[in-house]
């Protein structure tokens, strides 16, 4: 991409394209005294900042979330789908 930058922010959000090494990877993931969400190392937006114990919170609500609808749980006390229903409404 010649004379196109390659990172910066539009509207606000933030875009890196650069070539991504491990080291920047792996200090964009792990900013401890950073809020819950820090910019993306390749791409554009934010992701998690795994020191921030708020990312864990979410990582775990999300991980239980996705293993109940994975399992098939029902909430307790509802039946699944049988069917169509038939509704009369008696317009006295």
């Amino acid at each position: 991409m010649a004379g196109k930058p390659e990172s910066g922010e539009l509207f606000g959000v933030p875009y890196n394209f650069e070539r991504p090494s491990v080291k920047r990877l792996l200090d964009s993931y792990w900013q401890p005294g950073e809020g819950m969400l820090v910019e993306k190392p390749f791409g554009i937006g934010y992701t998690l900042n795994l020191a921030n114990w708020r990312s864990w919170a979410v990582l775990v609500v999300a991980g239980a979330l996705l293993f109940q609808e994975r399992s098939g749980g029902d909430a307790e006390g509802m039946e699944a789908d049988e069917g169509p229903v038939e509704v009369i409404v008696d317009d006295d």
